[in-house]
């Protein structure tokens, strides 16, 4: 028997369930365009869908919308010229003015940039497996009916993904220390100190620059120095701002348009991975806080 009574429309039932669709997308994506792409694409499938034989109305969608994001997480991988991975995932961007991020109503509907990077290195069965079962308690049963495999196979994929997420070190909130560091940081890159660059990396650092070209990935300290080294000093005012949870700045140029936003992931004290954005077309889009 449906779950649907009479006096209920579907569009009223689907849109008590769209705002969980989406997060479910949007975890699964790292794309708040996308997701809303496959909540329209679920719709539509429900509209010419009847009603009468779901039984469980918001495990169908979740199924459905599971379904649409696994398809475009594997059609990335085989298409990866035409993929969302050569872009970073949409950034939140709050003033860094010492309140917790979890105290901030924005950062706190977003998904931390350190979690999406790390979902972005799983197999798309490795995610959905993940993000369904961890993050929204979805059944490994009808996981497996997704995946097209048994519960034990998705559990399996599941508690994998989860060691790869548990694995990554989790990265210090801004507090003064990872502050100093990265104030290290920039004074090495604005003086072009070679040596105090490398004191303040880690051996294994990665830089991940988003440009109007595609996303731009270098690997190791010596490499990032380099480049940091060379940087445009473009800029002449900057701000500390919280990036998805992160810290890092956000910097502008001389006129005052946003020349780019930093993120930082910060362990002990080295700096493990730098997050740029420094396409001038998606800054434009961005609510960002004013110079300081």
């Amino acid at each position: 028997m449906s779950d649907i009574s009479p006096a209920d429309s579907v569009a009223e039932v689907f849109e008590s369930q769209r705002d969980r669709l989406r997060a479910v997308a949007y975890r699964m994506l790292g794309s708040h365009a996308d997701a809303d792409d496959v909540v329209q694409d679920a719709w539509l499938r429900l509209s010419r869908h009847d009603p009468a034989v779901i039984h469980n109305l918001a495990g169908w969608l979740t199924t459905v919308v599971g379904r649409i994001s696994l398809d475009v997480l594997r059609a990335r991988r085989s298409h990866p010229e035409a993929s969302y991975d050569d872009r970073l995932p949409e950034l939140v961007v709050v003033a860094d003015d010492g309140l917790a991020p979890e105290d901030d109503v924005a950062l706190a509907d977003s998904v931390g940039l350190a979690l999406l990077v790390v979902l972005e290195s799983l197999r798309p069965d490795e995610r959905l497996a993940f993000v369904l079962h961890d993050l929204f308690a979805v059944p490994f049963v009808e996981i497996g009916q997704i995946l097209g495999k048994s519960a034990d196979a998705a559990k399996m994929l599941a508690s994998r993904a989860r060691k790869k997420v548990q694995t990554t070190e989790r990265p210090a909130v801004a507090g003064h220390e990872q502050r100093e560091v990265i104030q290290a940081f920039l004074t090495a890159a604005r003086h072009g100190d070679f040596e105090d660059l490398l004191r303040v990396l880690d051996p294994d650092v990665r830089l991940t620059v988003d440009t109007p070209g595609g996303r731009i990935v270098v690997l190791g300290a010596t490499e990032v120095a380099g480049r940091s080294r060379v940087s445009s000093g473009a800029a002449v005012r900057h701000r500390a701002v919280l990036v998805n949870g992160l810290p890092g700045i956000v910097t502008w140029r001389e006129d005052g348009t946003p020349l780019s936003v930093l993120a930082f992931t910060v362990v002990g004290d080295r700096i493990a991975g730098i997050t740029v954005l420094a396409d001038q077309a998606r800054l434009a889009t961005m609510s960002l806080p004013d110079p300081a």
